[in-house]
């Protein structure tokens, strides 16, 4: 339902927005690297958004857009494991045997609950995910949330948000730079261009998947 969608995308996108405003001590204490803070406006956009809901999140404004119909989390019919965690079409039997788990890191959440349309930034709407692969000493994936406008301080430019994760004694911090900002990023290995190899494109979340059929 397309109602439902974009329900979704406002929720999603303002629920992480908030947090880069929200006092420290205010601030979901989960969040503490990029996947984290996907996961977490991912889970609570799918929230019935009452007064209760609103005081637990410790939002000081709730938008007036109304939840999603579809869904009540943690009433859904993935109950509270919502992230795909390993390959394969959808059986009955996930719902039980692991398929599905509440954590998911940012290799699996591009693996198995997006898929990658675009390596144009442009083509980005409000809830997509940037993601990136860096090659150290190790593989690491990372992502970004694409917020398109803000909708707390409009003014009319486009934003990403993301949280650095931690770094030895540095637990990191949560970024919220224009698209402008990250294409000139000095690390050129973090600008979503499609000359650079280690930006792997535009994900869009798979519940939000139109069937055209």
């Amino acid at each position: 339902r397309e109602g439902d969608r974009l329900t979704f995308r406002r929720w999603f996108t303002y629920l992480a927005e908030v947090q880069y405003f929200q006092p420290p001590g205010d601030r979901a204490p989960e969040i503490k690297d990029c996947a984290a803070l996907i996961r977490y406006a991912y889970r609570e956009a799918l929230r019935l958004h009452d007064t209760a809901w609103a005081q637990e999140a410790r939002l000081a404004v709730v938008p007036a857009f109304g939840s999603i119909d579809k869904y009540d989390y943690p009433h859904t019919p993935l109950n509270a494991a919502l992230f795909r965690v390993r390959a394969g079409p959808f059986h009955t039997g996930d719902l039980s045997d692991g398929a599905f788990l509440q954590f998911a890191d940012a290799k699996t959440l591009l693996r198995f609950n997006t898929h990658v349309f675009s390596r144009d930034v442009a083509a980005a709407r409000a809830g997509d995910l940037l993601f990136f692969r860096q090659e150290t000493s190790h593989v690491t994936y990372h992502s970004m949330i694409y917020l398109g406008a803000s909708q707390l301080r409009p003014d009319g430019r486009r934003y990403v948000l993301y949280h650095t994760g931690p770094d030895a004694s540095n637990p990191g911090e949560l970024k919220r730079l224009t698209i402008e900002e990250l294409v000139r990023f000095p690390q050129p290995e973090w600008r979503p261009v499609q000359t650079n190899p280690n930006f792997l494109g535009v994900a869009r979340w798979n519940i939000l998947h139109v069937d055209q059929s």
